[in-house]
C-alpha cells in the first residue's frame, strides 16, 4: 500500500469524537444541499414515483439539521477514504474535503437514515416513522414535479437500481456519488441502523449492478432541476367538488348543531327557529300584529288593504297567531306553500297587518298583510297536519284590487272576504250574459257563501264571476284565477278602460284559461275592430284582451275573432311581454283564415284604429285597417299594416 495511502482501521483510536453544532450542520446543509438531495432522491424506493421521490427527497434533507448542539454520528466514520486510485489502491481525501467535514458528514448520514427508513415497509401493529409518511412540506398544489428525462443509460441504471434493496441503493450511492471505500460504507451503513451482516450483503447486492457511477450526477437522477407538469384535471375538478360539497354538508352539520334546543311543538308545522333577533322575534309575535279599527276606513280617503279591519272570530287566539306567524317564517316539510309568479316567499320583515282569523268550512285561516304581499294560513281544525301557505302580490292594490281575497276553496267551491265597504255581492255566470245575477249572502265579518270557481275547472261550461258594489253604486267584476287575490276584469280602450259588463265578456270568457295562476292582476278586453264578411256573410268582431301581472313583466295579449253565430271567440294571435293592445301601444293587427257558407277560403285580417293600410303575403295590398283575401286552407300566409307616416306594423306574435 502506498506510503500516502492509510486504511481507515489504521486510523488512530484515540482520535478526539467531533462535535457538530447547528450552525456547523446548517452550514454544511447549505453548501452541499444539491448533492445531499441527490443522495436522498437515489436511495428512496422508486414505488414512490418520481413526484414523491421529489418532495420527500428534499423533505428528508431540510429535516436534517439538527436541533441542538449534538455529537456523535460524525465519530462512526473518522477516516474515510478517497476513490480508489488507477492502482486500485484507495488514497486519503485532503483535510477540507467533503468527508474531511464533520459538519456534512453528519447531516449526509442523517439523510442517509430517514431515506432507508422511508423505504420500510408499514405494518399494522407498528407506529410508521415520520419518513415513511407523505411530507407536509414542500408541498404543491396542481403540479407534478420530476427531474429532466437522461438518456437510455440513465434509464436502464435506475430500472437495475429500483431492483435492488433500499440498502444495497445505498451502497452503491455511497461508492459510486459519495466515493467512499467498501470499509467506510460498511460503517457508514452502520451507523444508519444496518447490521455488520445486512451491511455487507447490502455490498455483496450493490456489486450485481455495474459500476456506471458517472451516470449518478446525469440530470435523470437530479432532483434540484426539475419539469413541471399538471396533476389529473379530471380526477382533481372532481375532488374538488366533492370537497366542496364536504364542506358545505360540515358548515350545515355546524350551523345545526349550533341551534337552540328548546324545541318547537307551540309552532305547530314549523320548522326549527333560525334566528333570535329582535326583528325577527317581533314579526313572530302575535302581540305585535297590526290590527285596524273596525271604522277606520269610514274616516280614511284610500281604500286599500291598510284600512281593511281585523276580523274574523280567532283573531284572539293567539296559539294559532303564533302558528301562523312561525310558519309563515320557517315552513315544515309538511307545509303546503304557493305563491303567484315572481312573488317572494320569505319571512316577514316585520309586524304584519292581520285581515282576517277565523274558522271556515273544515280549516282555521288566518290572512295577513305585509305591505307587499297577502299571505294565507290554514290549518285543519283537528291539528296542524297538512297545513297550506299561500303568496300573492297586492302591492299598490287599491279600489277594486282590494275588494276581495280568496279565502278558502273546498270541493270547486271559492269563498271569499270582501271589502268592508262592499255593500252587495253577487255572482255572475258570463257565458250567460242575459241571465240575472244570483245573490251572494255574505257574513258579518264580510265572508261569502261558496259558489263554483272556474279557477280548477276542466271544462268551460260556465264561468262564474264575482259581482261587487260598493257604497257608491259602482259594480266591478272578479274572477278567480286560482290565486288569492282575483283578477279585475274591464273592457275598453287601453287609454280609458271601465268597469266590464258580463256582456263584454261572453264571447271571450273561456280564454281566461291561459292565464290562470300566472299573478294576474287585471284583464282588459277591447273590440279594435269591426269587419264585414264576404259574401254577405254578416260580420265579426275583432276583439284584443290584455291581461296585466302584478309584478310588471309577463303581460300576455290575445287577439281573438268572433264571427257571426259563433259561441267563444277563437284565438288569431298571442304575445308575452309585448306593449301591443296597451296604454303604451294601442296598436294590434292579426289575421285568420275563414270559411264562408259557401266554402270559400279567405285570409281575413284587421289593425286597430290608426292602421290606414294591410298587405298580405304576396302583394295583396288593401286601404284601411280590414282585409280579406280569397285563398287556400293550406295557404300559408302572413300580414303587415302601415300607418298614416308609413310606420310599419306587424301582426300580434
Amino acid at each position: 500500500m502506498s506510503s500516502q495511502a492509510q486504511s481507515p482501521e489504521a486510523a488512530p483510536k484515540t482520535a478526539a469524537t467531533p462535535v457538530v453544532d447547528v450552525d456547523q450542520a446548517e452550514a454544511a446543509l447549505v453548501e452541499h444541499y444539491p448533492r445531499l438531495v441527490r443522495l436522498a432522491y437515489l436511495v428512496l424506493p422508486p414505488s414512490l414515483g418520481r413526484n414523491r421521490r421529489v418532495l420527500t427527497a428534499h423533505a428528508l434533507t431540510q429535516r436534517a439539521l439538527p436541533r441542538n448542539r449534538a455529537t456523535g454520528d460524525a465519530a462512526v466514520v473518522p477516516g474515510q477514504g478517497a476513490p480508489p486510485t488507477p492502482s486500485g489502491q484507495w488514497g486519503r481525501i485532503a483535510e477540507g474535503g467533503r468527508n474531511g467535514d464533520p459538519g456534512y458528514v453528519f447531516v449526509r448520514l442523517r439523510v442517509l437514515r430517514t431515506a432507508l427508513e422511508a423505504g420500510l415497509p408499514l405494518r399494522r401493529k407498528a407506529w410508521p416513522k415520520r419518513a415513511q409518511l407523505p411530507p407536509l412540506l414542500p408541498h404543491v398544489w396542481g403540479l407534478r414535479l420530476f427531474p429532466r428525462s437522461g438518456g437510455a443509460d440513465e434509464l436502464a441504471l435506475d430500472q437495475r437500481l429500483s431492483a435492488l434493496s433500499g440498502p444495497a441503493r445505498a451502497a452503491y450511492v455511497l461508492r459510486g456519488l459519495e466515493q467512499l471505500s467498501d470499509t467506510d460504507v460498511r460503517k457508514v451503513l452502520a451507523a444508519a441502523g444496518l447490521t455488520e451482516a445486512a451491511a455487507a450483503d447490502a455490498l455483496v447486492e450493490a456489486e450485481s449492478v455495474a459500476p456506471q457511477y458517472a451516470l449518478l450526477d446525469s440530470p435523470e437522477f437530479d432532483p434540484c432541476s426539475l419539469q413541471a407538469r399538471p396533476t389529473d384535471l379530471m380526477r382533481r375538478r372532481q375532488h374538488m367538488k366533492a370537497a366542496g360539497v364536504a364542506a358545505a354538508a360540515a358548515l350545515l352539520c355546524g350551523a345545526l348543531l349550533g341551534l337552540p334546543g328548546d324545541g318547537w311543538g307551540p309552532d305547530g308545522a314549523a320548522a326549527p327557529p333560525y334566528a333570535q333577533n329582535p326583528a325577527g322575534q317581533a314579526a313572530l309575535d302575535p302581540g305585535q300584529l297590526t290590527k285596524v279599527a273596525p271604522a277606520a276606513w269610514k274616516r280614511s280617503a284610500r281604500t286599500d288593504f291598510s284600512v281593511w279591519p281585523a276580523r274574523g272570530s280567532l283573531t284572539g287566539d293567539k296559539a294559532l297567531l303564533r302558528r301562523a306567524l312561525a310558519v309563515w317564517a320557517r315552513p315544515g316539510e309538511s307545509v303546503q306553500v304557493s305563491a303567484t309568479p315572481a312573488t317572494p316567499a320569505g319571512a316577514p320583515p316585520g309586524p304584519a297587518q292581520l285581515l282576517y282569523a277565523g274558522e271556515v268550512d273544515a280549516a282555521r285561516v288566518v290572512l295577513f298583510y305585509d305591505g307587499l304581499r297577502l299571505v294565507r294560513y290554514a290549518e285543519p281544525t283537528s291539528g296542524t297536519a297538512g297545513a297550506a301557505l299561500d303568496f300573492a302580490r297586492a302591492d299598490g292594490a287599491t279600489g277594486a284590487e282590494a275588494e276581495a281575497v280568496v279565502l278558502n276553496r273546498a270541493d270547486g267551491n271559492v269563498r271569499y272576504l270582501t271589502a268592508p265597504w262592499v255593500s252587495a255581492a253577487s255572482v255572475r255566470d258570463l257565458l250567460k250574459p242575459g241571465a240575472a245575477a244570483s245573490s251572494l249572502h255574505r257574513s258579518a265579518d264580510g265572508v261569502t257563501s261558496p259558489f263554483a270557481s272556474p279557477a280548477l275547472a276542466r271544462t268551460c261550461a260556465s264561468w262564474n264571476t264575482l259581482q261587487l258594489r260598493d257604497n257608491s253604486g259602482t259594480s266591478r267584476l272578479l274572477t278567480d284565477l286560482g290565486e288569492l287575490a282575483p283578477a279585475h276584469l274591464t273592457s275598453g280602450g287601453p287609454a280609458a278602460p271601465h268597469e266590464a259588463s258580463p256582456a263584454a265578456w261572453s264571447r271571450l270568457a273561456c280564454s281566461l284559461a291561459s292565464v290562470r295562476a300566472h299573478g294576474v292582476r287585471s284583464v282588459n278586453s277591447w273590440n279594435y275592430a269591426r269587419q264585414t264578411l264576404p259574401e254577405g256573410n254578416g260580420a265579426a268582431e275583432w276583439t284584443c284582451t290584455r291581461a296585466e301581472t302584478w309584478r310588471g313583466g309577463g303581460s300576455r295579449v290575445l287577439a281573438q275573432f268572433a264571427g257571426p253565430g259563433s259561441g267563444s271567440a277563437a284565438v288569431a294571435a298571442k304575445a308575452e311581454d309585448s306593449p301591443a293592445c296597451g296604454g303604451r301601444d294601442p296598436l294590434v293587427l292579426a289575421g285568420v283564415l275563414w270559411k264562408s257558407r259557401a266554402g270559400q277560403w279567405y285570409l281575413l285580417g284587421a289593425g286597430s284604429k290608426g292602421v290606414t293600410s294591410v298587405t298580405a303575403s304576396g302583394g295583396k295590398k288593401v286601404p284601411g285597417h280590414v282585409l280579406a283575401v280569397p285563398t287556400k286552407r293550406s295557404a300559408k300566409a302572413s300580414l303587415n299594416g302601415r300607418l298614416a307616416n308609413g310606420t310599419k306594423v306587424s301582426t300580434l306574435r
